[in-house]
């Protein structure tokens, strides 16, 4: 599923592209199941333009879970018929994962959960690394209380799971009321998001009314409101407005492969610690589909495509 325009969801659509190359570092990976990002509806009306050179025919998709067919001469970790995963993403934007085939640098891989179907590994690459990424950022460990904005969206509900694993000794997620349940179930106190957040979280928290370390996922007020809940400014990193949380003292993370990382993240998944939340699959074809609800908001948990 590819683009040779931007804009909306319509510019999506199948195409009949060569096989790519396997290069002496990269993977020849048989795609089962593709994630679903916000980063790709944004790729796919150009807001990154400026960001990274894009090429069409464009390929969306950075998220994949596979079975490896050929490894270029260079690869020695993976070999033909490994169930693997990956982050795949370039310094360049072209050769995405809604395909049959993608050829993906071995850097950008880890070998799949074997707990787990294809769709709930294709769930973890991005949104589970942004999250490790975005934990690691501001230091989270043992006892710390740590406040989790947008908490039941793909990257969020991975980031309570994984703050408990590190040790945080409680996390706050916000959410609308028809989640608060499923945080709970992830090891969250849950609280509303919207005006007078800092007052309910306060509430929560009891004595000072703050937190030790915070992730935003959201934005918005949501950004610009954290500083007064944190102990320290600096335990904070955003993936929204760059310029707002660095002036706040806080961290902007843009999520990069990391195999080791990745791998880190498989086994925690295994040992029953981390769970993928996959909403909805939908096949290959209906990539438009996907991106119009993941645009629309509100999506529980991760939207995946599957490739038979």
């Amino acid at each position: 599923m590819a683009l040779t325009e931007f804009g909306g969801p319509e510019v999506l659509s199948e195409h009949e592209l060569d096989d790519p190359l396997v290069g002496p570092d990269r993977v020849l990976v048989e795609t089962r199941a593709a994630g679903v990002n916000p980063v790709d509806w944004k790729i796919r009306r150009g807001y990154l333009r400026g960001l990274f050179p894009h090429h069409t025919p464009l390929v969306s998709g950075w998220d994949v879970a596979g079975v490896v067919r050929a490894v270029g001469p260079a690869v020695t970790d993976y070999r033909p018929g490994d169930e693997v995963v990956g982050y795949v993403r370039e310094d360049h934007v072209q050769n995405g994962t809604y395909a049959e085939l993608v050829a993906a640098p071995d850097r950008t891989l880890a070998h799949k959960p074997a707990s787990v179907d294809f769709p709930e590994a294709a769930g973890l690459p991005l949104a589970g690394l942004t999250a490790l990424q975005m934990l690691r950022a501001v230091g989270v460990g043992e006892q710390d209380s740590v406040l989790v904005h947008a908490a039941a969206g793909g990257v969020g509900h991975l980031g309570v799971q994984i703050a408990r694993a590190l040790g945080a000794s409680r996390v706050i997620g916000t959410a609308s009321e028809r989640n608060h349940e499923f945080l709970r179930e992830l090891g969250a106190e849950p609280v509303t998001y919207g005006p007078g957040l800092p007052g309910r979280v306060a509430e929560i928290v009891g004595g000072d009314g703050r937190v030790d370390a915070a992730l935003d996922m959201a934005g918005g007020t949501a950004l610009t409101e954290t500083p007064e809940l944190l102990r320290d400014v600096s335990r904070h990193a955003s993936v929204e407005d760059p310029q707002t949380v660095v002036a706040q003292g806080g961290h902007y993370v843009f999520v990069r492969p990391d195999s080791a990382d990745l791998n880190w993240l498989a086994r925690l998944v295994d040992r029953g610690d981390l769970r993928v939340e996959v909403q909805q699959t939908m096949p290959l074809s209906e990539a438009a589909r996907a991106h119009e609800l993941l645009e629309q908001g509100h999506v529980r948990g991760k939207l995946v495509l599957t490739v038979s």
